[in-house]
């Protein structure tokens, strides 16, 4: 059984002995588990389980299953964002030198040939339009 301390803290609590996962082996400085964390509360459940009751060997393959399963996921998730930032990049560098149409700030169509981009390391491309510059490639709505 699961539970969460007054601060927040996980703790697991199985047989009548009480883990806390420890934040030393974990990768990244949040309150979630990482793979190291499961690991360690797994063997401290093994370790200290009642020998005359002991739990189902099927249930922690099961747990570490799901938690390879949920690890690929998260990464996958994190490719497919890089993925697509890089390929917001290739076609803001691909419109370099064309006319587009575009909806400004106001939201107000405008048109003008794009002689910048910016490829900033946290967000998606912007490009210089004319004299218009940090437009959303997202605002274009037509190139020619």
């Amino acid at each position: 059984m699961s539970t969460t301390g007054i601060n927040g803290s996980s703790t697991l609590s199985t047989s009548g002995t009480t883990l806390t996962p420890s934040t030393e082996n974990s990768s990244d400085s949040t309150s979630s588990l990482g793979e190291n964390d499961f690991l360690q509360l797994m063997m401290d459940q093994l370790q200290n389980q009642d020998p005359l009751s002991p739990d189902d060997p099927t249930q922690y393959l099961s747990e570490l299953a799901q938690f390879s399963s949920l690890e690929t996921e998260t990464n996958i998730a994190s490719n497919t964002s890089t993925a697509n930032s890089q390929g917001e990049g290739a076609t803001a560098l691909a419109l370099l030198g064309h006319t587009v149409n575009y909806t400004d700030s106001n939201g107000q169509p405008a048109s003008g040939t794009v002689s910048g981009v910016n490829l900033s390391q946290t967000g998606s491309p912007t490009l210089t339009i004319g004299s218009a510059t940090g437009i959303a490639l997202s605002s274009v709505t037509e190139a020619s």
